[in-house]
This record gives structure tokens, sequence and C-alpha cells, in this order.
């Protein structure tokens, strides 16, 4: 199983997020800590606002930040919806499927299985959790700055 860049991006920035619970972080910030395109960070940061995951405020000042407590974020909520379907096989899609052996084949039914085991256990995985007791190794990795040591930038 993989996991698009979209929801990769998604959680880091809940991650950074995270890490950064007391202040405003910006997009830019987030994009140099990852070195991941500003653009891209850009577009999670409008799906996570969207979904009510994070509050994000524009102009001088401005920028974005957990809309509830690291606790209240659970990761298989997020990644059910930041995957645009989880089909790990072309036979989940009937509009896309090809495969001949559809309608004897197995194989379906037991990924089906392996993929509901999967979100069962990122149902049970909070923010909170992934951040836990390794909340300040990950943000001495990523170089976090205490806030007030840059002048925050414009959210878009």
């Amino acid at each position: 199983m993989e996991l698009t860049k979209y929801t990769d991006y998604s959680l880091r920035i809940l991650i950074y997020l995270g890490l950064n619970n007391d202040r405003l972080v910006t997009i830019d910030e987030v994009s140099e800590a990852y070195g991941i395109s500003r653009n891209h960070v850009a577009k999670a940061v409008y799906h996570l606002s969207q979904m009510g995951m994070i509050l994000t405020s524009r102009g001088r000042g401005g920028g974005m930040r957990l809309a509830r407590p690291p606790e209240d974020i659970n990761i298989g909520a997020l990644v059910r919806q930041t995957e645009p379907h989880m089909n790990m096989l072309e036979c989940f899609d009937a509009d896309l499927n090809t495969c001949p052996l559809i309608d004897a084949c197995r194989l379906k039914s037991l990924i089906k299985k392996a993929k509901r085991a999967f979100l069962a256990v990122l149902d049970e995985c909070t923010l909170a959790d992934m951040l836990g007791s390794r909340a300040p190794r990950m943000a001495h990795l990523l170089t976090i700055r205490n806030a007030g040591e840059e002048t925050p930038q414009q959210v878009s």
C-alpha cells in the first residue's frame, strides 16, 4: 500500500503544526522545513482547512494552526479524507477494470480485508500519539525556530 504524496504532505503539515501548537506557522516555513514545494503545501493547507483540521488567517501576522487539540485529530480519518479512492487493484473500480478473472478471483476480497486492517490501525492513532515522546527530536530535526525569531509571512 502506498499513500499519495498529498496524504504524506498533509500528515507532515499536521505534525509540524502539532510541534508548534503555541504559535501561528506559515506555509513558507513548512515548505522550507520539509523541502516541499510551496504550491504543494498551500494546496494541502487549503484542503486541511476545508476539512476543519486547521485554521488559517491571512495578512501580515497571519498563518495557520491546528483547529483542535492533537488528541482529537484521528490519523485514519485524515487518510480517508485525503486519499482519492484507495483502489489498490484495478478491479476495485468497476469502470476501469479489464481483468477477466473478476468473477472468480479472491484477490480483491483479500486486499479489501488488508485495507480494512490497515485503516483500523490508523484509526487507533491520533496526532498526539504520533508526536508523543518523539516531539523534541522531530522538532530538532525540522530546526524549528522559536516564535518571534522570524516575521510570519502571508498565508495564501
